[in-house]
């Protein structure tokens, strides 16, 4: 058995005896022959899924640029000059109105992104009234807003959000190297006022910014031993931005990334695994490769927030290789 029984540290502090996986168990499935990974995988994933069936979702920043953060990732922070232009928060008819066309493209949920490092509550009002209409069109919701306040998941929740993005973005002991303007903790409390009020969670992280295949380990290990897994667990393959701290860095394998969705997959059966950011940069068969070892969900469109994605006709032409249909 590669699962064993350790102590976790929920966040509030909380431990638990239960069945969980260690980041040397997980690091065990990494390093099994590619086949035989990816066999257990696809194995898993049958038992709990349509293995024809991918989940589409549409992301739209809501609100560009200016954010305080030091994310050394990220385009939209104030800190880099990577070429994002601040942009205020968009007009509901404008956010509707990209709802509708992404409903029409073949998306079933609508994700509104905002580069804040947590909304203010006059933030806040504006984008209750977005995910109420969003929610109106038919659309499943989702929300990354950054961190939040006492209260605010509650209006959340009242305005209709099915799900809300906060990714711890890396294990621990890597994180320190990545960020510096909120800890580890900031993003586990957000998560704990989402999953109290009832909302899904959507949280993953990001590959390829120079951590080590324990490190990767570890990220998966933070997700899969919540006392809830993750609904919705985004895999990002790191999109390198010029003036960002993090461009410049060594391209991960991309058997070394599918690795990490066949381990993600394993680690968090009745999860939705998702392709997200870095998806321009690879090929068909790569992302042919994702959807074997486990991914079923994917961001759909132009772009993914501020840099490029894999356009709708594209997308539409792999689905209709591999014999893929879009999940309701």
């Amino acid at each position: 058995m590669l699962e064993q029984t350790i102590d976790f540290i929920k966040p509030s502090g909380v431990r638990t005896g239960i069945e969980r996986w260690s980041v040397d168990a997980i690091v065990t499935l990494f390093e099994l022959p590619f086949s035989d990974l990816i066999y257990r995988a696809q194995t898993v994933h049958r038992a709990h899924f349509d293995p024809n069936a991918v989940q589409v979702s549409t992301l739209l920043s809501i609100k560009t640029g200016g954010c305080s953060e030091d994310c050394g990732y990220c385009p939209q922070s104030a800190r880099y000059q990577t070429g994002v232009e601040n942009e205020e928060l968009m007009a509901l008819d404008e956010v509707v109105s990209a709802a509708r066309a992404a409903r029409d493209s073949g998306a079933s949920r609508f994700c509104m992104g905002a580069a804040w490092r947590g909304p203010k509550q006059r933030d806040l009002e504006p984008v209750l009234k977005m995910i109420q209409q969003v929610k109106a069109l038919g659309l499943e919701t989702c929300a990354t807003l950054g961190m939040l306040k006492e209260g605010q998941a509650e209006q959340l929740k009242q305005a209709g959000l099915d799900y809300y993005n906060h990714n711890l973005d890396t294990a621990p002991e890597f994180y320190g190297e990545v960020i510096s303007t909120r800890t580890y903790q900031d993003r586990l409390e957000t998560l704990d006022r989402v999953r109290d009020v009832g909302i899904n969670v959507c949280c993953g992280g990001i590959v390829g910014m120079g951590e080590s295949r324990s490190q990767r380990a570890g990220l998966l290990a933070q997700l899969a031993n919540m006392e809830q897994p993750p609904e919705s667990v985004p895999i990002n393959l790191l999109t390198q931005v010029e003036g960002t701290p993090l461009a410049g860095t060594e391209a991960l394998d991309a058997f070394e990334f599918v690795r990490t969705i066949a381990a993600a997959r394993i680690t968090m059966p009745h999860s939705s695994v998702r392709l997200s950011a870095g998806r321009t940069g690879m090929s068909d068969e790569m992302q042919a490769l994702c959807f074997i070892a486990g991914a079923n969900s994917i961001f759909y469109g132009e772009k993914l927030l501020t840099t490029g994605n894999p356009d709708v006709e594209r997308d539409r032409a792999l689905f209709a290789k591999l014999g893929i249909k879009g999940m309701n």
